[in-house]
C-alpha cells in the first residue's frame, strides 16, 4: 500500500505540473481556437489517450528503453517534429472559407491528431521515466501497478485542465470566428511552434 505521505506529495506535485502550460495545452488551445469547443475537447480526449498509453508503456518499461537508446529516441522525436510541422504547414497553406462555407475536420480525426501528437513526443515518456518512479515504493507492492496508479491519478488531473483550456479556446474562438485566417494562421505558428520545441529536446 502506497503510504499517505506519498500519495499526498504526489498529488501536489502533480497538481504543480498540470498547472503549468505545456505543449498539449497549447495544441488544445489551437484547435478550441480553429475549431470550437467540440474540437477543443476531442483534442484534449485524444491528448489524455495518448497519456494511456504512454501510462502503459512506462509500467512495461518501454520508457526507460527510450530513454537509454538513441536511435529509438531519435526516431520517436523526429517522427513526433515531422507531424507537427506537416499540421503546421496544412494549416497556413489550407483554402480559405467564408464563416458560413466552413467545413471543420471530423471530430474523429481530431481526437487521432490529439493522440498522435502526444504519443509522438519523447519528453512525454522521458516524464514519465523522471517524474513517476520517483514516488515509487518497492515495499508498497508491485511496482508496474504503482506506476499505473500514479500515472491514472496525473491522467485525471491533465483531463481537467485540458477541459478547462478546451473550453476557454472554444469560447474564444466562437466570438473570433469571423477572423478565419488569423485563427488558421496562429494554429499554424503554435504546431510549428510545437515542432521546433521537440526539435530541440534534448536527450539527457
Amino acid at each position: 500500500m502506497i503510504p499517505p505521505a506519498t500519495f499526498a506529495l504526489f498529488v501536489t506535485a502533480s497538481l504543480a505540473l498540470v498547472l503549468i502550460p505545456g505543449p498539449n495545452h497549447l495544441y488544445i488551445t489551437a484547435r478550441g481556437l480553429a475549431q470550437g469547443r467540440a474540437a477543443g475537447l476531442a483534442s484534449a480526449f485524444g491528448v489524455e489517450t495518448g497519456t494511456l498509453v504512454h501510462i502503459a508503456a512506462a509500467a512495461a518499461g518501454l520508457s526507460y528503453v527510450i530513454s537509454r537508446s538513441a536511435t529509438l529516441f531519435a526516431i520517436v522525436k523526429w517522427a513526433g517534429v515531422a507531424y507537427l510541422v506537416y499540421l503546421g504547414i496544412r494549416a497556413f497553406t489550407g483554402k480559405e472559407q467564408e464563416p458560413g462555407e466552413a467545413k471543420p475536420q471530423p471530430l474523429g480525426k481530431v481526437f487521432l491528431e490529439g493522440m498522435l501528437v502526444n504519443l509522438l513526443n519523447p519528453k512525454v515518456a522521458l516524464f514519465f521515466l523522471a517524474f513517476v518512479p520517483q514516488f515509487v515504493d518497492p515495499g508498497a507492492g508491485s511496482p508496474a501497478l504503482q506506476v499505473v496508479l500514479f500515472g491514472l491519478i496525473l491522467l485525471v488531473l491533465g483531463v481537467i485542465s485540458d477541459i478547462v483550456y478546451a473550453f476557454a479556446a472554444g469560447a474564444l474562438g466562437q466570438r473570433l470566428h469571423r477572423a478565419a485566417r488569423p485563427l488558421r494562421y496562429a494554429s499554424g505558428v503554435v504546431y510549428l511552434g510545437l515542432g521546433v520545441v521537440m526539435a530541440f529536446a534534448g536527450r539527457k
